[in-house]
């Protein structure tokens, strides 16, 4: 159970889990009582990370490699990819009447096979579908759970709401206290419309569920078939989208992934996708093929050149400070703040990706 109490002795997932239709129609109230009353006996962890995690250490999504969850095989071969993050899939990529074996074989594995570095992460179906609560209900029952959910399909504050309170009800027999990063995928025009309070309402459902909302995926084939567009090599019909998923991204301080390159074999136009994807301001991008991971992950990771640059500019900077001087010139460039952030950043992401050797 989580051990979240609220006076009285009321268990918070408790609340939320037999009675969500009653906490979703009283929000501001529910959200009052828990932040005025909450005691915390003992910190959120999640079953795939070191406690504490969350909040500290940067956790790379360069390449998300989607894999059918009812494909036992391929799974099982992840291991050997190096792929920051592995996404089994039980939406997508698996046929109605192969659900249940997705749940089943992706409860399984997550028990099973260890993945190494490679983060593991679950996609659901739709609120919309009423799949996802089953979905939720099954594959948490794992003994190892995964590190972060994947939501696709997601249109409104109403499914966020829906989502928060199935989740509750999933967790509410596990007694490890387990939190999940949540990647969110947009995938329609109605969708990036209502970005903003989406964002919005989800952090503030993440006070009240096992969550955190860590990152955004754009599903382009979907997005374009939505609004009628024609798909192009070179993606012009997507840019506008693609911006918005970036923009929205940083200013909620998520990660933002581009969308799948569905020619696996066109590794030229991969490379380029990637590399304009990563210049965009993009973090990552999906993978469909185990072929397309490098590629990606190698247009994700900053040069060694550009590692050398950040970690001089930040040492400049901080000398620089220390003197009581503002913007300087650093290799021929006027330097300040934003580009100290810039240099952090490429430090940052160069650190969290050593481990991965010939992908940096």
């Amino acid at each position: 159970m989580m051990s979240l109490t609220v006076s009285g002795g009321m268990s918070r997932s408790w609340l939320i889990s037999r009675s969500p239709s009653f906490c979703l129609r009283n929000l501001s109230l529910v959200r009052t009582l828990f932040q005025t009353t909450v005691r915390i006996s003992a910190p959120l962890r999640s079953y795939c990370g070191t406690p504490g995690q969350h909040s500290s250490v940067y956790r790379p999504r360069r390449a998300l490699l989607f894999v059918a969850g009812n494909d036992e095989r391929k799974i099982r071969k992840v291991p050997l990819l190096d792929v920051d993050c592995v996404v089994m899939d039980c939406e997508d990529a698996v046929a109605p009447s192969k659900k249940d074996e997705a749940r089943t074989t992706v409860r399984r594995m997550l028990d099973e096979v260890d993945f190494g570095r490679t983060e593991c992460a679950v996609r659901i179906n739709s609120v919309d579908s009423g799949l996802a609560d089953d979905d939720l209900l099954a594959i948490l029952k794992a003994k190892k759970l995964p590190s972060a959910i994947v939501l696709p399909k997601v249109e409104s504050v109403e499914e966020m709401q829906t989502f928060a309170a199935n989740l509750n009800t999933a967790v509410a027999g596990i007694e490890a206290n387990p939190t999940f990063d949540l990647l969110a995928i947009l995938e329609s025009a109605k969708g990036l419309m209502n970005l903003q309070p989406i964002l919005q309402e989800t952090v503030s459902l993440s006070d009240m569920s096992p969550f955190r909302l860590a990152a955004l995926l754009f599903g382009s084939e979907d997005f374009a078939a939505d609004i009628g567009a024609s798909r192009t090599s070179d993606a012009t019909e997507l840019i506008y989208a693609r911006q918005m998923i970036v923009l929205a991204a940083k200013a909620f301080g998520l990660q933002a992934i581009d969308y799948a390159s569905v020619d696996f074999k066109d590794t030229e136009n991969l490379k380029r996708q990637s590399e304009e994807g990563a210049r965009f301001g993009f973090t990552g991008k999906v993978a469909i093929h185990p072929l397309q991971v490098p590629i990606v992950q190698q247009a994700f990771s900053p040069s060694p050149e550009r590692v050398v640059w950040a970690r001089g500019l930040i040492q400049a900077f901080q000398q620089h400070q220390q003197e009581g001087k503002g913007a300087f010139v650093y290799e021929g460039k006027m330097i300040d703040k934003p580009s100290l952030l810039q240099a952090q950043n490429v430090v940052q992401l160069a650190e969290a990706v050593e481990p991965s050797g010939s992908q940096q």
